[in-house]
């Protein structure tokens, strides 16, 4: 804890950090000065010492984990009530009382024993609070769509993107219609309740926007056929749309679609290169100089869309997701070939000059968000 001085720090555990809710909460709470996270492993369930150590370092834990889908919807509901009353055991157990966030669902009102599952577990989670002086908020969450989430598993935009971008053709079953939220807008709510914010129980997470599939799909066929395959930035309206391209682009095969390639055009006057065509999206285009051996960047955003185009000189681009290993190098000359980069959300980013005279660099970034704070942050992307 903090020194009197200085501002308490919470604790905040995740069950299921590895989920794809998970995860994205995992790296917001690391964007916040205090908070402390206290990391969590699927296997703490197999593990009561371990579990029950978890639940004494933490003031605040999120209750993630559980399954989606199952062929056998008794053995779904069996694991996730299962795995509520773990947690519950462990905190009586070591006679704790942190203040659980229990992940729920629109579908506790339906019929169904997924909707059963999660009746039950905010049940036992609410009466061990009752019981124990705890505090328990449920949430109860319309369809989460965003960065990184498992096709066929998380949700119908995840299914879509992962087709769009990977030459398949989506189908639609039932054109149904859905209420649907931002991962990162569903994290921002989840702090605010961790901080005593948001004190509703239940507590109905508004969603972004309701659209029928067939109007997510409309879109998202709008994405693929103006960036995939005409490299035009497609025309954001608003918030949603913004959030479902940035989506849509985290599932673009960055390894093999990029660098992309730029046609110069020359005459007595010099050199032409048309970097970016935009769709009504506007944005920022700004240009630099790097002298040999200097990196920019070493950041990542969660908001903006950017490029880096290498107009003369060589240079190296560098990204990696957030969270992961994997580093992708491309390498741009821009004398013989002028190339770009595009900077997907989640993902540190930077530019070296590894030539023997000056890269010269256009940027563009994204600025359809009208933020009150910077999206930037800082982390290398070799560690």
């Amino acid at each position: 804890m903090c020194s009197n001085n200085q501002s308490p720090v919470t604790r905040i555990g995740i069950t299921g950090q590895n989920g794809f809710i998970g995860n994205h909460l995992f790296h917001c709470l690391g964007l916040e000065k205090d908070i402390e996270r206290v990391p969590f492993e699927r296997a703490y369930f197999d593990d009561p010492e371990k579990l029950r150590e978890f639940v004494r370092s933490c003031d605040v834990i999120v209750h993630f984990a559980a399954l989606n889908r199952h062929d056998d919807m008794q053995v779904l509901h069996d694991v996730n009530v299962g795995l509520v009353q773990k947690v519950v055991g462990a905190m009586e157990a070591e006679g704790v009382s942190p203040h659980v966030i229990f992940s729920s669902s629109s579908q506790e009102e339906r019929d169904n024993l997924y909707g059963a599952s999660k009746r039950e577990g905010r049940r036992l989670f609410e009466e061990w609070a009752a019981r124990s002086g705890g505090m328990c908020t449920g949430m109860i969450i319309p369809n989460v769509f965003g960065p990184f989430g498992r096709p066929n598993y998380n949700s119908v935009v995840a299914t879509f993107c992962h087709k769009l971008t990977h030459g398949e053709m989506p189908e639609i079953h039932v054109d149904g219609s859905l209420k649907l939220i931002y991962v990162t807008d569903l994290c921002k709510d989840i702090i605010r309740i961790a901080r005593g914010e948001i004190t509703d129980s239940p507590y109905y997470a508004p969603h972004s926007a309701e659209k029928k599939v067939t109007e997510i799909l409309d879109l998202l066929n709008t994405y693929k056929e103006t960036y995939l395959e005409k490299q035009i930035v497609p025309k954001i309206r608003n918030h949603f749309e913004q959030c479902l391209f940035n989506t849509f682009f985290t599932y673009i095969d960055h390894a093999t679609f990029f660098p992309g390639k730029l046609t110069p055009h020359a005459d007595n006057r010099g050199h032409f290169v048309e970097v970016l065509k935009l769709d009504n999206t506007g944005g920022q285009v700004s240009f630099s100089t790097t002298v040999p051996g200097i990196t920019r960047g070493d950041h990542y955003h969660t908001r903006k869309f950017e490029r880096f185009a290498v107009i003369k000189g060589t240079a190296r681009i560098q990204l990696r997701r957030i969270g992961t290993d994997e580093v992708l190098d491309f390498v741009i000359d821009g004398d013989t070939c002028p190339g770009f980069v595009d900077m997907p959300v989640w993902y540190t980013h930077n530019i070296t000059n590894i030539g023997d005279e000056d890269v010269y660099t256009l940027f563009w970034i994204n600025e359809f968000y009208d933020a009150e704070d910077s999206d930037t942050f800082f982390e290398k992307v070799v560690l």
